[in-house]
């Protein structure tokens, strides 16, 4: 289950006035990004990877593990070796729940420009017939 503190925090950020606007972005956009050379981030679980596969050359960077534990201060710094705060940088889940969540925090609350939600995640990729890729075993 998610802690009550990251929760409340995150749906305040929701609501908070944006540093930027977070950019949301449907399957077609996200195609275009990737030709951009924007960095894609799948923030899902290593099981969710492994049963729909990956959007090719995206990092796999779990933020809520499967009992909803995260590391904001730990995910960070791994986010910062692969774009800076003023860089562009897309965030994918299953449905675009958690990418939404996660895309507010970075632009209300870590200093992040450019952030990307891609809408409906890996599933409306799917089902709008872009490719997946195996996920590494260890990403």
């Amino acid at each position: 289950m998610f802690r009550p503190v990251l929760y409340c925090l995150l749906l305040w950020s929701l609501c908070a006035p944006a540093t930027a606007e977070v950019v949301q972005a449907n399957s077609k956009k996200l195609a275009e990004l990737i030709e951009q050379g924007v960095p894609i981030i799948d923030i899902r679980t290593a099981g969710e990877w492994k049963t729909t596969g990956v959007v090719k050359d995206s990092r796999l960077m779990t933020f809520f593990d499967e009992q909803g534990r995260y590391d904001i201060p730990g995910w960070l710094t791994r986010l910062a070796d692969i774009a800076s705060p003023g860089q562009p940088v897309a965030i994918i889940c299953q449905s675009g729940s958690r990418s939404m969540m996660l895309t507010h925090y970075l632009d209300t609350r870590a200093g992040y420009s450019g952030v990307v939600n891609v809408t409906r995640g890996i599933g409306a990729w799917i089902a709008k017939g872009y490719p997946t890729v195996t996920a590494p075993a260890n990403p």
